[in-house]
Formats: C-alpha cells, structure tokens, sequence
C-alpha cells in the first residue's frame, strides 16, 4: 500500500496557497512598510495586495502606524496576533517537512 498522497495541485506545483501569501505579508510588515514594497516584495498585483490587506487589517493581524496619533495609510505593520500567527505558521510547515 502506497501511503504517500498527492494530488494534481501538489506536483512540482510552485503555486502559494492563501495562507502563503498572509505570511508574507506579515513577514515584511513587521517593521512598517509601505503598500508598494508589500506588492512587489509578495509578487502580488495592487488588485490582489488590497484585498489581503483588507482582510488582514480586520482580522486584527496589522494595523495602520501611527504619526502624531494619526494613521498613515501608506505604512502597515505587523501585530502582536499577526506575529502570532507567524509562529503557528512556521510550526505547522516545519511539521510538514
């Protein structure tokens, strides 16, 4: 019996998956970084980008920085529940290897 599984999507497929992309993300946001180097640093068009950030600002996973209690809309940064997620990422892909 053959107990290795695999699907047509995992075939020398490079493609990333949701949560891929998410890490990402939050991998180049931790230290406040604009929309423009998060797209072309992800691969992601602004289209795509937009969305994400969308989703990851709701989820409490970045937040806007501050300037004199202002929000920047051009700077995202990494929370304490996005570096969270993170490490429960790592740890489930090191549990793949």
């Amino acid at each position: 019996m053959n107990l290795s599984v695999q699907n047509k999507k995992n075939r020398g497929n490079s493609h990333r998956g949701r949560f891929d992309i998410i890490a990402d993300i939050l991998e180049a946001s931790h230290n406040g970084t604009k929309k423009t180097y998060l797209m072309y640093h992800c691969n992601l068009s602004f289209k795509q980008l937009r969305g994400y950030l969308d989703f990851l600002l709701k989820k409490g996973f970045l937040w806007r920085v501050s300037n004199d209690g202002n929000p920047d809309p051009r700077l995202f940064t990494t929370t304490d529940r996005g570096k969270e997620f993170l490490r429960a990422y790592k740890n489930l892909k090191a549990l793949m290897k």
